[in-house]
């Protein structure tokens, strides 16, 4: 149940293959385990598209990638994963990473006017960027364990489930095939 509720949600690997971000990787992205869908690769896969998905960087799915490489988890949902955080979502993800991280520092929150200049930058890398990294690793580590668990609970439950499915089909089975015939 859950592989083929996943797979279908998954993006096409032709798609993820030729992207840049796995393109960056060569050969090592060709690896047939990497898009392999099993208990380990599918949760593993989560906890890395979910960690990155929190991380306030640029090329997050470049990181994914080449996390996902390394962990040999599945790529294509590493990567597909950190388009959680996208323009609707990533205000909210930030202001709660920020949130986070200044209570973690015992910080202040501060109330910032965003503006696109140099000044603005140079002043606030000292006094939110802290607390928003903090903030952010704290959160991506939390989801990222979340989802591992969940993924890893759903997808044991799943096999559990279809394994009692089967035994109950044997059993009605030969109930069918020792039942004496009832024709006269």
């Amino acid at each position: 149940m859950p592989k083929k509720f996943i797979q279908r949600f998954m993006p096409d690997p032709r798609k993820i293959s030729g992207s840049s971000a796995v393109r960056l990787f060569g050969k090592l992205a060709h690896n047939t385990n990497l898009w392999h869908l099993n208990r380990r690769t599918a949760a593993g896969a989560f906890a890395v598209g979910l960690f990155y998905a929190f991380m306030p960087m640029p090329f997050q799915m470049v990181a994914a990638a080449a996390t996902a490489i390394l962990l040999r988890v599945n790529l294509p949902l590493s990567v597909a994963l950190v388009w959680i955080s996208n323009p609707i979502t990533m205000p909210a993800m930030l202001y709660a990473s920020y949130q986070v991280g200044a209570l973690l520092l015992n910080q202040r929150t501060q109330y910032f006017n965003f503006k696109l200049t140099w000044v603005w930058f140079q002043s606030s890398v000292t006094s939110v960027l802290p607390a928003l990294l903090l903030g952010s690793i704290v959160l991506g580590t939390l989801v990222a364990i979340i989802g591992y668990s969940t993924i890893r609970i759903l997808w044991r439950q799943a096999v559990r489930s279809a394994w009692r499915e089967r035994i109950q089909r044997r059993i009605e089975k030969r109930r069918e095939n020792n039942r004496p015939n009832d024709t006269h």
